[in-house]
């Protein structure tokens, strides 16, 4: 794993001795609030509907078991005992005094992390797939090439005002698990005759205006990626619409011009950006790439793990839903679900982030991941062990089997928390999974994603859940619009409304009426509800939602 230098060390310290002297004149009245919002937002501070919230990076989703630790430290120390994970593969604050977090940001440092670019018109933390360096799958581990791209983007000086934010997503399987075609710049490694390099996706994003992502180039080697990926973001950067921000994102300069004029401005800047890059930044890549080796696997039995897997249907059905293939014999990689039925997608407690650290010592060789769906991962966990990492998650709530039933809700902080969103988000995804649990549905119900977003900006990924929910407000009361179909995968589609909204008190009705109508329609029980939705598509749904009516409406 990525280990700073004595350059990023004394970078990161400057920049917080810089903002602790902004904070100081802020709380002394020398700043006004729109006079330090810049600084603020630089390094990760919002102004959020309560309080101010601080948002502090984890590359890649790539944490050390030191690195949660210092995470407990801060929620217990300096907010409410807990902190949120997002889909971003960050972690929110949310209850922080202003005055502290020049202290929290010093303490990050201890531990090489930050807040840096978190926020702001500059481009955020450089996310990947979170099993990185472990699936079966993979081609190449992405977390080099993130990193690269996260020291290449950091405080660039071209690109620290931005038209908007910009976000770039690294996989290195075929199977997309970092959402590539809904960022901004996408990336998917593959080869192409023996040369590692990558397939570069732009275009791509949701919120108000959701797009799927195009190619601009099939293959472009490492060696040339950071100055093609300078290429992109400058042409951006000079011809996106600053005079209207919900028109300003990439996506929808890419809309308005099209691919393939962007691609022939790219390769245009290409030519003069190209020869800037000496050939240094392949030094610092091999750099970078040596500290991503694999840990020291073991070989070892695994009779343990297979009598726990015979006797014990608890067990077993951790492991059928939580665990994932690993590329090592005898390893397996371990999702912890934050989806506790009836919890808060993505909070974890100071206690619990203790946990994850310890059972990342005794048993994945320190390492753990944070998902884009809100969850955390134990990478590298051999099978002999466990039994006992599942016996320690279950005494501390961490144990919960749902990854990927129709529990495990990505959901954003919504009107609980958020100064934008104009609905609730928490209480519908706790609703939901504690319906369905009362139920005992999900595990015969099977791979099926909902996201909750409480607004139309789409922090929640609503239009990529197979079922997609969007809270609005409608003239002072909440309404929850469905949208249906929808893929975060390699097949990415944007999902389609299914009609008029639904009352806070209606929703959880309405997701069991669909759910009742797919499990009716599916061919078989391994017929997932995607599978069934792109079989049947949506009039079935339509009419179990609304009646025959929405039949007379159509044809009418």
């Amino acid at each position: 794993m990525y280990t700073y230098n004595d350059f990023d060390a004394a970078f990161v310290a400057e920049r917080n001795r810089q903002f602790r002297a902004q904070v100081a004149r802020r709380v002394d009245g020398s700043l006004t609030e729109d006079e330090f919002k810049p600084f603020r937002l630089m390094n990760g501070v919002y102004l959020q509907l309560h309080a101010y919230m601080l948002r502090v990076a984890i590359p890649y989703g790539t944490l050390k078991a030191d690195q949660m630790d210092m995470l407990a430290h801060l929620a217990e120390t300096y907010d409410k005992g807990y902190g949120h994970f997002t889909t971003r593969q960050n972690i929110q604050y949310n209850w922080p005094t202003l005055s502290d977090i020049p202290d929290m940001l010093d303490d990050l440092a201890k531990v090489e992390m930050h807040a840096i670019q978190t926020s702001g018109n500059t481009i955020r933390n450089v996310t990947a797939d979170h099993f990185a360096g472990a699936a079966a799958d993979e081609v190449a581990d992405p977390r080099p090439v993130a990193e690269m791209i996260r020291q290449w983007s950091t405080d660039h000086p071209e690109f620290q005002a931005l038209p908007r934010k910009f976000k770039i997503a690294v996989t290195g399987s075929q199977n997309d698990r970092a959402v590539i075609k809904a960022h901004d710049i996408g990336l998917r490694l593959h080869e192409q005759d023996g040369v590692l390099g990558a397939e570069v996706v732009v275009g791509g994003g949701l919120g108000r205006t959701p797009m799927i992502g195009k190619t601009i180039a099939d293959w472009v080697s490492l060696e040339d990626l950071p100055a093609y990926l300078e290429s992109v973001v400058s042409v951006w950067n000079l011809l996106g619409r600053r005079d209207n921000k919900y028109k300003s994102r990439i996506k929808i300069t890419v809309h308005e011009h099209g691919i393939d004029d962007i691609r022939a401005r790219v390769e245009e800047r290409y030519k003069l950006v190209r020869p800037t890059f000496t050939g240094a930044h392949m030094d610092l890549f091999r750099d970078i790439a040596a500290q991503f080796g694999n840990p020291a696997f073991r070989n070892a039995p695994t009779d343990e793990y297979d009598a726990a897997y015979d006797a014990d249907p608890v067990f077993r059905a951790w492991v059928d839903t939580n665990l994932t293939e690993h590329k090592a014999p005898g390893y397996a990689i371990a999702q912890i679900s934050l989806k506790a039925h009836g919890a808060t997608p993505g909070d974890a407690t100071a206690e619990q982030m203790r946990v994850m650290a310890q059972l990342a010592r005794d048993y994945g060789h320190g390492e753990l991941r944070i998902s884009h769906e809100q969850n955390v991962v134990l990478p590298h966990v051999h099978k002999s062990d466990l039994p006992a990492v599942h016996k320690i998650l279950q005494a501390h709530g961490l144990a919960t089997a749902n990854i990927g039933l129709i529990s495990d809700i990505i959901a954003c902080p919504g009107m609980d928390y958020c100064a934008l969103a104009t609905a609730r988000s928490i209480p519908i995804a706790q609703e939901i999974a504690t319906r369905f649990d009362e139920l005992k549905l999900e595990h015969e119900i099977g791979d099926l994603k909902i996201k909750i977003s409480g607004c139309i900006n789409a922090c929640g990924h609503h239009h990529v859940g197979h079922i997609g929910i969007l809270g609005l407000d409608r003239a002072g009361v909440e309404n929850y619009q469905i949208t249906l179909g929808g893929d975060h995968t390699e097949t990415l589609a944007l999902g389609e409304r299914t009609g008029p909204g639904f009352s806070a008190e209606d929703i959880v009705p309405a997701i069991e009426k669909i759910v009742e109508t797919y499990m009716g329609q599916r061919s078989g029980a391994e017929e997932t509800f995607l599978e069934t939705f792109r079989r049947v598509g949506m009039e079935p749904f339509k009419t179990a939602l609304y009646g025959e009516s929405s039949k007379r409406t159509k044809a009418a």
